[in-house]
């Protein structure tokens, strides 16, 4: 089986998907978007990415119900998820780590240390980055 490369962005807001996604690239993996909840879960389900950077703020639901889910079935639970959102309150952090987020950034984020999670991620589930 073909090693996975891709990273799953669920952002509503189109040009912050596409610019988390054109880091996403930076780093070598496959950009995939999402701009809900649902389409999450079903391109989760679909494509299993190496890595899920999740809004927290979706229109459908929030991202810690969305992370909820992928954790609940056994065909995501094992995909990292990294919490990119504009909430950065300790209770939202915890929250985040309740519901099993590995990573959790504030926007506006810095390009560097989102490189750098990405990496990191990677480098943890055996896949080098580019």
């Amino acid at each position: 089986m073909a090693e996975n490369r891709s990273v799953l962005v669920v952002e509503d807001d189109q040009e912050i998907n596409e610019l988390v996604g054109a880091y996403v690239q930076i780093a070598g993996f496959d950009y995939h978007p999402a701009a809900d909840g649902a389409a999450c879960l079903r391109e989760a389900r679909t494509t299993h990415p190496s890595l899920i950077v999740l809004d927290l703020m979706l229109p459908d639901t929030d991202g810690f119900e969305v992370c909820r889910r992928l954790k609940s079935e056994p065909e995501t639970r094992d995909i990292p998820v990294l919490m990119l959102t504009a909430l950065e309150g300790e209770e939202e952090r915890r929250k985040g780590r309740e519901c099993g987020v590995c990573e959790y950034l504030t926007k506006p984020f810095d390009p560097d240390r989102l490189m750098d999670a990405i990496k990191g991620f990677a480098h943890r589930n055996g896949h080098d980055a580019r």
